[in-house]
């Protein structure tokens, strides 16, 4: 395993993130790809083995059940010092209540009420990395920065991030940030990928200028980049075939090519086409480190085995070369 600092903090965190999306209650409504929480053990016990100690969930994933499967594995398999724990606050754990008031968003009552709720779900006293997971548009910024840097003084959490957002917006924060004297944010958690590359125009050069970590989510464009989509929309696995949300965001005619690319050049590596996509974003110099998830072992195992793959300039140009902009996501 490589390690690297998380922008311009002192934090070192592995190269590979390990996502725990994956892992929490298969009745959950928006992923019935979901491995329940027992199944889960053997995947934390061999990141942990792998050196990964960046861990990465939500209180809306599985409706906080994805929480309480982190902490409770985590601390069973290490020590609290020794990994970090990364969770997010927007959405809430009713999501598919959106009727009920002061559930989402970024207010002062819904996140101060959802840092305590994540912090007894993960069973920690803190949390080293508190994400905003995304922007809110009925919330003042400025009641957003305070509440948050009341959160790190209280020591509930040691950094702050954000994810999925315009540009202008992670500016407006940050400047928001600088003029009170509050924490910043310190990483970027983005959708990046080689069939969605549109974060290169605005907000990953404004990241590297301003020393902000990028952490991209869905580096296999949610499986996509793995070979196994048809044309159709269908495939090999349960996400393939359910996925409507990935169905909306790729499936151009042009993503296909960049797939054939990726396949020719992990043919030439003798490696799997989701290794060679996961390799490229590890070429990446402003790419801090990418989120993984598995619902299979081998599929961890081959992507922790990705960072030793170097690729040619030759090799990243044939892979990027088929690449079509795609309508720009900002919030999502």
């Amino acid at each position: 395993m490589e390690y690297v600092n998380l922008g311009q903090t002192g934090l070192t965190v592995s190269r590979i993130c390990f996502g725990m999306m994956s892992y929490g209650d298969p009745s959950w409504s928006l992923a019935t790809w979901v491995l329940p929480g027992e199944e889960a053990e053997s995947y934390v016990k061999r990141a942990l083995d792998l050196g990964i100690n960046f861990f990465d969930t939500a209180e809306v994933y599985s409706d906080g059940v994805s929480e309480e499967v982190t902490g409770r594995l985590l601390k069973k398999h290490a020590r609290r010092d020794e990994v970090v724990i990364a969770t997010k606050v927007f959405f809430g754990t009713h999501l598919d209540d959106p009727a009920k008031p002061n559930q989402t968003g970024l207010s002062r009552k819904h996140i101060m009420e959802e840092i305590n709720a994540s912090l007894r779900r993960l069973g920690t006293d803190y949390v080293d990395l508190y994400y905003i997971h995304r922007w809110d548009a009925n919330t003042p910024i400025e009641e957003t920065m305070e509440a948050l840097h009341d959160i790190v003084k209280a020591g509930k959490a040691l950094y702050i991030g954000a994810s999925s957002m315009y540009a202008w917006q992670f500016a407006k924060a940050q400047f928001t940030a600088d003029l009170h004297g509050w924490p910043r944010f310190v990483a970027m958690q983005n959708h990046y990928n080689l069939v969605y590359r549109e974060e290169e125009r605005e907000m990953i050069p404004f990241c590297v200028d301003q020393g902000v970590a990028i952490i991209p989510w869905s580096p296999l464009a949610r499986g996509f980049l793995a070979g196994n989509r048809t044309r159709d929309k269908g495939g090999e696995t349960e996400r393939s075939r359910t996925d409507t949300w990935a169905h909306g965001a790729y499936y151009l005619e042009s993503d296909f090519d960049v797939v054939d690319a990726v396949k020719a050049v992990a043919e030439e590596h003798g490696v799997k086409p989701a290794q060679i996509a996961l390799a490229w974003l590890l070429h990446k110099p402003h790419v801090t480190c990418p989120i993984i998830g598995a619902t299979k072992m081998h599929h961890l195992e081959e992507l922790v085995a990705a960072l030793d793959i170097k690729l040619s300039e030759e090799e990243i140009a044939q892979l990027e070369a088929h690449y079509q902009p795609h309508p720009v996501a900002g919030p999502m």
